[in-house]
């Protein structure tokens, strides 16, 4: 839908709406069955419906209708900001990645240093032990 300016006045907001009265449900014994103390309240430019039953006075149930239409209105009228994208761009992820083999590389140099030098030591110990 497409934006619905919200009037300032509460008459105002009435006249853009169609107004129906009429007995409302549940409990309340011989009083909710004589009154037409329900109000629904259909604004004609959005098709908004809102219908209250919770008082006694037809005039309550019309105010509190105002008021939930108008939040009603505000609801459809908001507009979500845009999305952010928070996925790392293709270069990022590239980066991490060399990074990430060249730490790698790396580790598996000074392993193998290690590894000749323990031999070394060994060979060494071996040697001058034989002699």
């Amino acid at each position: 839908m497409s934006f619905i300016h919200i009037p300032d006045s509460d008459d105002t907001l009435l006249s853009e709406c169609k107004v129906e009265t009429f007995r409302s449900s549940g409990k309340g014994g011989q009083h909710a069955n004589k009154t037409e103390s329900a109000v629904r309240l259909t604004h004609i430019k959005s098709g908004i419906q809102v219908m209250c039953q919770d008082e006694r006075s037809q005039y309550l149930n019309k105010t509190k209708c105002i008021k939930e239409l108008r939040l009603r209105i505000e609801k459809n009228n908001y507009i979500p900001p845009k999305r952010i994208r928070t996925k790392p761009t293709r270069g990022s992820i590239e980066r991490r990645l060399l990074t990430k083999k060249y730490k790698s590389e790396k580790k598996k140099i000074e392993k193998t240093l290690i590894l000749i030098e323990r031999m070394n030591c060994k060979y060494h110990s071996f040697r001058i032990n034989n002699y």
